[in-house]
């Protein structure tokens, strides 16, 4: 992953966190550009400098404050990522790598079929909505996902740990059917139905015309199990776990937890498009890396 040269003249360090060349043209057109006829200061920091310094929080985890000098500062790469936040330019970003990713593998860019699921995950000491989710023993945030068969993001909420799977299904399925109206099928695990209360499958039918699946476990299963369809978004929560800002939840605020899922989310597609080469952190993510890769590719 890393583009500098080794005997060169280099002025920054490179960090394997750092874009390349490659991954640098993918995304570099996507993102503003500073207009030099209208008024303001010239900018001192270039956007890739910012990117790399977002992507380096991302990956290591490091406080925003903490981040190497031979980076742009913490207060200029913050103010972007909270400016291109709150503009959009995050949301436009992904989506377009999204279909590109969708197209490459053959899919319509507009998915069809969806997974749905959530995972509690424990939280810093400060920030909003956090709560205790008593089945997982966890105080912290919640975060909802609902991702394509590819395990692509399409919708992302970061609720109160407390918040109970069929209520946050329903403000996410909310989300889902006024960006995506092509959606007409949801995976679920028996969390969001059961015997007692199948409330969500009602409601997601008559108001939102989505049929919910549930995939449920086998009463007589003992330990881990693959479920069909369920797996995919199991496997997007690894993967976004795997950037050390998300194994737990720093951010203050909700939106901003969300925002850096879908920048993890850039990252993983970017370097997929461009056959970058992954870096895993350890040989447990190596491991996981290769059952996966003979999970998807079975011998013939």
């Amino acid at each position: 992953m890393c583009n500098c040269k080794r005997d060169g003249d280099d002025a920054a360090r490179c960090y394997p966190s750092a874009v390349t060349d490659e991954v640098w043209a993918l995304i570099g057109p996507l993102l503003p550009v500073h207009d030099p006829h209208r008024a303001g200061r010239p900018r001192v920091y270039s956007n890739r400098l910012v990117l790399n310094t977002i992507l380096f929080v991302l990956r290591t985890g490091c406080q925003w404050r903490l981040v190497p000098h031979d980076l742009a500062p913490w207060s200029t790469a913050y103010r972007w990522y909270r400016t291109w936040e709150a503009d959009g330019t995050w949301d436009a970003v992904h989506d377009r790598l999204r279909d590109q990713v969708r197209s490459a593998a053959g899919r319509d860019p507009a998915p069809t079929a969806a997974v749905l699921d959530a995972q509690s995950i424990k939280s810093s000491e400060g920030g909003t909505d956090r709560g205790f989710d008593a089945g997982k023993k966890t105080t912290g945030r919640k975060r909802h996902l609902v991702v394509d068969t590819l395990g692509l993001l399409l919708v992302v909420m970061v609720t109160a740990a407390s918040v109970q799977d069929r209520a946050g299904g329903r403000a996410i399925l909310d989300r889902l059917a006024a960006r995506y109206p092509t959606v007409a099928l949801i995976w679920a695990d028996g969390g969001y139905a059961n015997r007692v209360d199948t409330s969500l499958l009602t409601w997601a039918a008559d108001k939102l015309r989505l049929v919910i699946a549930i995939v449920r476990r086998s009463d007589d299963a003992r330990g881990f199990q693959v479920l069909p369809r369920r797996w995919v978004v199991e496997r997007t929560f690894g993967w976004l776990i795997r950037n050390r800002r998300l194994a737990r939840d720093y951010e203050r605020l909700p939106q901003t937890s969300e925002t850096m899922v879908k920048i993890a989310m850039i990252r993983l597609m970017a370097n997929r498009l461009t056959g970058q080469a992954a870096v895993w952190s350890s040989a447990a993510e190596r491991e996981a890396h290769r059952r996966l890769t003979i999970q998807d590719h079975p011998a013939a």
